[in-house]
């Protein structure tokens, strides 16, 4: 698989223009046909105006046969130029958001630093609505060149069969655009801010469907409750307010159009009363007067557009742009290695150090969950080497020297409370569909139960966040996508915390098993996985306090008997 390009951009207009200069092919080609388009728009009533004409003149079949051939032919090319116009830059506009989600998913995923104020909320927002408004840039260009092509072949046609007509309209269009810009500079301003209280919005959903349990616990739900419905209060107030700006623009931009519209009609229609253009001429003025309202709708609306598109980028900037925790370093690690934690003090971790062996199996006991997941979050490279003082060797090579990516092919660390998606029992287990110990992983976890209970075995459809498993169900599924991975160091963070002690004492020695021979660190409080393990290490204060075995502990370490026995 490709690694999505990483690199941090520049602020939101340079954003703009990455996605034309991309795209620059299927623009060019979406904008020849849909001119064409707009062109064929505007010969209908030019054509029509021309048959009027010539029927008054020459009164034969001939005339009339070769006057509706000319009006297929236009209307072919109107149904097909838009047809395959749209489709080109349809295609292009969705790639084009594809490839800013995968880039703002991929940045999301590197640690920044603190002082970037985004949640995970957030950074979802710009990755779906933000990525996909700003790739609209690709159909706006090409509409806001078609619209005024068809402008300009309509004031031509105007300005041949009148002067002042043709200027009329030129000058009529520029008026409706100038007053159009200054309106949409305050739609641009309005619009960055909803889009930045719907964020903070999510962000807070994010964070209460994590926390719900809990809350609900020590009933602070009603609470985290309220303080939504301010976040979600105000996204509502501002949308409506831009829904109001937005429908002032558009009420603005038609009756200017219609007042060009009427205008023309008016003019045409005084100077054929005074014999200045002849009938056949002012059938084409007033069939293109009504024509013109579309496409100057069309252009009218496009700065819209233009600014939205601005603003989305502007957003996906924040998180294109924000500042790395730290420069990842170029090397990867050696197949086969090991682990070495040295006098690491970060968070509720004070010089801890322990080394764990290439092939060995290590649990770590840690009174404390605040350790747990402060050294789960260093492990995983959540927590940037520069955050914390100390090493963290990874097959004798410091983790501030390899790039993010290598680390975390190399090591996986599976979290306590890992997501479950919406598809299938297999593609949770293996979402890229290439690990061939899906069976090994399934039966290591003790997941057999689940795929043999339902029909589709392994296609069992899963809902989004496992909503129609247990959560014992989804704990060990999520284990066997851990194990699946089949990764050189493999770091699991309470495992079985959801399971029965049966089956716990089952996937402590499968888990066992099947890890011979590949580095294996467990932070848990589970004595069968304990048991199971060459060695424990006991994380207590922030440091380690004893290094033995289960059982020998069990025997002489009387605190460690009350944390752990069952």
């Amino acid at each position: 698989m490709k690694t999505p390009n990483t690199q941090r951009p520049r602020p939101g207009s340079d954003i703009l223009w990455t996605a034309l200069r991309r795209n620059v092919g299927a623009m060019a080609g979406g904008t020849a046909l849909m001119g064409l388009y707009q062109a064929g728009e505007t010969a209908f009533p030019i054509a029509l105006g021309l048959i009027v004409e010539h029927t008054m003149q020459d009164r034969s079949l001939t005339a009339l046969g070769l006057s509706v051939g000319a009006l297929a032919v236009i209307i072919t090319t109107v149904s097909l130029s838009w047809r395959f116009g749209m489709r080109i830059l349809q295609k292009a506009n969705t790639t084009e958001a594809h490839r800013w989600r995968v880039q703002v998913a991929a940045c999301g995923l590197q640690p920044v630093a603190r002082d970037v104020d985004l949640k995970s909320g957030e950074v979802l927002t710009i990755a779906t609505e933000d990525a996909d408004q700003t790739a609209d840039i690709i159909e706006v260009v090409p509409l806001l060149v078609s619209s005024l092509v068809a402008v300009v072949v309509a004031a031509v046609a105007l300005g041949l069969a009148d002067l002042r007509l043709g200027l009329l309209v030129i000058v009529g269009t520029v008026a409706i655009l100038s007053i159009l810009a200054v309106m949409s500079k305050r739609i641009g301003a309005s619009t960055r801010e909803q889009q930045a209280r719907v964020a903070r919005a999510g962000a807070k959903v994010a964070d209460l469907i994590i926390g719900l349990r809990p809350l609900h616990g020590f009933g602070g739900n009603h609470a985290a409750f309220a303080s939504y419905r301010k976040v979600s209060t105000d996204a509502k107030q501002q949308a409506i307010t831009v829904a109001r700006v937005n429908g002032t623009y558009a009420g603005t931009a038609l009756a200017l159009s219609a007042v060009l519209a009427a205008a023309v009609s008016l003019t045409a229609g005084w100077l054929a009363f005074g014999g200045h253009i002849t009938i056949g001429e002012l059938v084409m003025a007033v069939g293109l007067a009504q024509f013109i309202m579309e496409p100057l709708k069309l252009f009218s609306e496009m700065p819209k557009y233009v600014m939205i598109a601005r603003a989305s980028a502007e957003r996906m900037s924040l998180v294109l742009s924000a500042p790395p925790a730290s420069t990842p370093g170029p090397k990867r690690p050696t197949a086969g290695g090991g682990l070495d934690v040295d006098c690491v003090r970060y968070g509720a971790l004070r010089k801890l150090k322990f080394e764990v062996s290439p092939g060995e199996f290590v649990a770590i006991a840690v009174y404390q969950p605040r350790a747990a997941a402060d050294l789960a979050a260093i492990l995983s490279v959540n927590a940037a080497p520069p955050a914390y003082e100390g090493v963290v060797r990874v097959s004798g090579q410091p983790i501030a020297e390899l790039s993010i990516e290598a680390v975390r092919e190399h090591m996986l660390v599976n979290p306590y409370d890992g997501e479950i998606f919406a598809g299938t029992l297999r593609t949770n287990i293996d979402p890229s569909g290439t690990s061939s110990m899906i069976p090994e992983a399934v039966e290591a976890s003790m997941l057999t139960d689940v795929v043999s209970l339902h029909r589709d075995g392994l296609d069992y459809a899963v809902r989004d966040r496992g909503a129609n498993l247990s959560g014992g169900q989804r704990q060990r599924l999520s284990l066997a996508r851990a194990l699946a991975a089949d990764s050189d160091v493999l770091v699991l963070h309470d495992p079985t915390t959801a399971v029965d002690a049966v089956t716990e004492q089952l996937i402590a020695r499968n888990v066992a098993r099947l890890r011979r021979g590949r580095t294996t660190v467990v932070i848990t409080s589970s004595p069968a996985l304990l048991d199971a393990a060459d060695r424990v290490l006991v994380l207590d204060d922030g440091v380690i306090t004893a290094d033995d075995t289960h059982r020998n502990l069990l025997a002489s370490d009387e605190a460690y008997c009350l944390a752990v026995a069952r």
